[in-house]
């Protein structure tokens, strides 16, 4: 029976890591004592297996585990079940890393359009691609259309709302999407440019199912959904059916799961198109070998799986755009909100101004 490997991070004394490291295992597995079970072969077969146990510090340890593939039904929400279930709840472990099987990775498709669909829909290549967000929430449909229409003069690949607007009474969500997409498509056509404004899609499984039929109906180019927030196995579905590049967005996913692994591997499994993440240096603690980690994860070859484009994010200024350009190349779509938005009066001058730097040799 095939199997994957997931690879943990356990604190422990060291005298305590074999012992600890086996009812990992089997807190992944059976989630019964082995002596209980009566069947051999459920032993044989179905319970997880340390292969390995490494120091990393002072009483922490990585642990890798194999765990076997029928366990998972090749289903996203009894995989992650099966990666990180029960031990979620143990403040000792951290899901860090996992390997996919062949068969198991071809039950999920990834990204849909992925970084090359990306580009096409704006027109751009050969650069990093920019972006920024529309907010604060309490901003009426016609004053978030204002904004977005001038950040679409400056020239920017992507208007997106921000995660915190969603169905509120001051921006209804078909107004805010009628009332934005027209006022983008509005400077497109006096620019000759291609913006594309990104809605963001929240509430119940129904609810982002009729905001997603209205993004179609007004012919956004993309939508912004939080996995955490909606549920992985219904974000994965929904990126299968969507036919539209989906942003993925970080909220609700500070769990105890590695980022470069959830963000960079796991959203991209599950269908993002482009996955954002707190960038470091910013208003969040990732350091700058986890961010680099997350976006070779998010573009590196991976089976027939498209590459997702990383945006890095939170709190980034335009001062950093020759740094990040070099530190994460072209194939970034690099997001820029507050920076931007609190230049008032001038936000289309420093909107062009941020264009001019992403695009500058």
């Amino acid at each position: 029976m095939e199997r994957l490997t997931a690879t943990y991070h356990l604190r422990s004394r060291p005298e305590d890591v074999e012992a600890r490291a086996a009812a990992l295992a089997t807190e992944q597995s059976l989630e019964l004592p082995p002596s209980a079970v009566r069947d051999p072969w459920i032993v044989r077969e179905l319970l997880g297996r340390v292969e390995h146990v490494e120091p990393l510090g002072a009483d922490l340890f990585r642990v890798r585990l194999t765990l076997a593939l029928e366990t998972t039904g090749l289903e996203a929400g009894q995989l992650l079940n099966m990666l990180f279930g029960n031990c979620a709840l143990q403040e000792d472990v951290e899901l860090y890393d996992v390997e996919l099987p062949p068969a198991l990775l071809a039950a999920f498709a990834g990204p849909a359009f992925g970084v090359a669909g990306l580009r096409e829909r704006v027109g751009v290549w050969g650069r990093p691609l920019t972006c920024t967000a529309l907010k604060p929430q309490g901003l009426s449909p016609q004053q978030l259309a204002e904004l977005a229409h001038t950040l679409a003069l400056a020239g920017l690949d992507f208007v997106k709302d921000d995660h915190g607007l969603a169905n509120q009474r001051f921006a209804p969500f078909a107004e805010r999407v009628r009332a934005v997409n027209k006022a983008v498509d509005k400077a497109n056509r006096i620019t000759g440019g291609r913006t594309c404004y990104v809605p963001n899609l929240q509430g119940s499984p129904k609810e982002v199912l009729e905001q997603a039929c209205i993004a179609r109906e007004e012919g956004v180019g993309a939508v912004m959904l939080e996995p955490m927030i909606v549920g992985l196995p219904f974000f994965r579905e929904l990126t299968r059916e969507i036919g539209m590049p989906v942003l993925a967005h970080p909220a609700f996913a500070g769990q105890r799961i590695h980022p470069a692994l959830l963000f960079g591997k796991l959203f991209r499994l599950f269908g993002a198109d482009a996955v954002i993440y707190p960038n470091y240096g910013g208003r969040f603690s990732y350091s700058r070998e986890t961010c680099l980690e997350l976006a070779a994860n998010a573009r590196r070859p991976w089976g027939h799986l498209r590459p997702a484009l990383p945006v890095p994010a939170g709190g980034m200024g335009l001062e950093r755009v020759p740094e990040m350009k070099a530190v994460y190349g072209p194939d970034t779509l690099l997001l820029i909100g507050g920076a931007l938005l609190s230049a008032g009066e001038e936000l289309l001058e420093r909107g062009r101004e941020f264009v001019e730097r992403v695009a500058k040799a």
